[in-house]
């Protein structure tokens, strides 16, 4: 049992040294590679003759719309005003609900639900309710569920956070990027101070459980001092959590940002290093425990005390309290998560439609796990959420055997995880492995040591670990 979480410590050495473009390991392998090798067939298989019948589900349902483009904005969106193409697109949505509940038993439970994007609140108050009809018609929700949806303050309204609450969201997050207002122009994610300290009041009104706020450091712009206010006024805002992300400025990738972000106004890597610790010792002096990652949360928010307990899991939606769970993701460019298969919907609309409208599973890639993928997404995902891994405990936890010595299957790393002790990022023995409180800042680094896929990825098309 786990019973304290050490204090995060920041070494800009260190940070200098290893920081380089590495997955965000929300899922192993990472989503880079799902092929399109792998087909529906293979999907219905794959459910057929697994171990899908007992476990809880996760449920995600991605909503594409926005109505403004924001330049940060790595998702997979569709910009567009007009509300009506929300009504086609929950008619394909609902029709892939059905598709998948009929995959499945109806007497697995569903522990978390998560509505993305995207703007999930670009729906009206109606089709937010046919939504949610749609979803409890197929699915059961668990008693204690994490259902939780992402909104976008400047399109909010008081009725639809009432509306939500009262269906039965639980939780919810907005971005907030900058309270700096030449920042939000630069980035086109207009959102005065009043506007959100607003928003936040009406979700404390409707008694919310958890709030959860983002926040982006390297944007145009941004100095150490003009980000301090903003954590300033983040803290008064008081949420249960914040999550701090690194802004990755890759207009190879993302034409918006080559279009519209000028590089001369963006920090240099310094002063980015400078904005990241700087938050580390605001949010952390300030009562809030660091998670992981980019994630920051109240010492009593479940979160963190799941992270005590040694019970943190990680998925596509990020990090979670609730037990390992199959996911299953509805829309557009969505990715379910089971056992042993992963697969991802057609990104584009019109594919999407296409096979929704052929009664096809919109999948267009995929990838089956053999066993030592699992055996290493174990690993990975204990160092990510726990900082620490015991092989017993792992054998006990998740029922892995390794049908040999630990360290003999992991042989051919053992060099890499020593030259992370001899830098102080972890310290090892026989079967087991602790994250230092330097190496909590670069745990994607050593959970890299992992990944047998990274050698032979594109890595230009990963953030930088820090």
């Amino acid at each position: 049992m786990y019973t304290d979480v050490p204090a995060v410590e920041f070494n800009a050495d260190l940070l200098h040294k290893y920081n380089r473009p590495l997955p965000r390991y929300t899922s192993y392998p990472p989503a880079t590679e799902l092929s399109a090798d792998f087909h529906e067939v293979d999907f219905r298989a794959a459910i057929a003759t697994g171990n899908y019948k007992q476990t809880p589900l996760s449920l995600y349902c991605h909503i594409p719309f926005c109505e403004s483009a924001c330049y940060f904005c790595g998702c997979n969106t569709v910009i567009t005003q007009l509300k009506s193409v929300a009504d086609p697109y929950l008619d394909a949505l609902i029709r892939n609900i059905e598709q998948m509940a009929a995959l499945t038993s109806d007497r697995r439970p569903v522990n978390q639900l998560h509505w993305g994007g995207g703007t999930p609140n670009y729906l009206t108050l109606p089709q937010i309710e046919r939504l949610w009809a749609a979803l409890n018609q197929h699915f059961t929700l668990a008693d204690q569920a994490e259902v939780s949806i992402e909104v976008n303050p400047a399109y909010l309204s008081r009725d639809q956070v009432m509306l939500l609450r009262q269906l039965g969201f639980n939780r919810i997050s907005f971005g907030i990027q900058d309270f700096d207002p030449q920042v939000q122009v630069a980035v086109n994610r207009i959102q005065p101070e009043a506007l959100l300290f607003e928003v936040m009041g009406w979700i404390r009104e409707a008694g919310f459980e958890s709030v959860n706020v983002d926040l982006i450091y390297g944007l145009p712009y941004q100095n150490l001092h003009t980000f301090r206010e903003t954590l300033t006024k983040t803290r008064a805002l008081d949420p249960d959590r914040i999550a701090v992300f690194n802004f990755a400025y890759v207009p190879w990738m993302k034409p918006t940002q080559k279009k519209h972000i000028d590089p001369a106004t963006l920090p240099d890597p310094e002063a980015k290093l400078e904005i990241f610790h700087m938050t580390i010792d605001e949010l952390t002096t300030h009562g809030y425990q660091f998670i992981g990652m980019d994630h920051f949360a109240k010492p009593d928010d479940e979160l963190a005390i799941s992270q005590r307990q040694g019970a943190l899991h990680r998925n596509f939606q990020g990090y979670t309290t609730q037990p390992e769970s199959d996911l299953l993701a509805f829309g557009m460019t969505s990715i379910s998560m089971t056992h042993d298969v992963y697969v991802q919907n057609h990104k584009s609309l019109k594919d999407f439609y296409r096979a929704i409208e052929s009664d096809q599973l919109p999948i267009a890639k995929g990838v089956n796990l053999n066993r030592d993928d699992v055996i290493r997404r174990t690993i990975i995902m204990e160092l990510m959420c726990q900082f620490r891994l015991d092989k017993t405990e792992l054998e006990t936890k998740y029922h892995l055997s390794f049908d040999t010595d630990f360290d003999e299957y992991f042989a051919a790393e053992q060099a890499e995880l020593q030259a992370l002790e001899a830098d102080g990022l972890v310290r090892s023995s026989p079967n087991h492995i602790e994250v230092t409180p330097a190496g909590r800042l670069l745990i994607r680094n050593i959970a890299a040591v992992f990944d047998t896929f990274l050698h032979r990825q594109q890595t230009r098309q990963f953030s930088q670990s820090v």
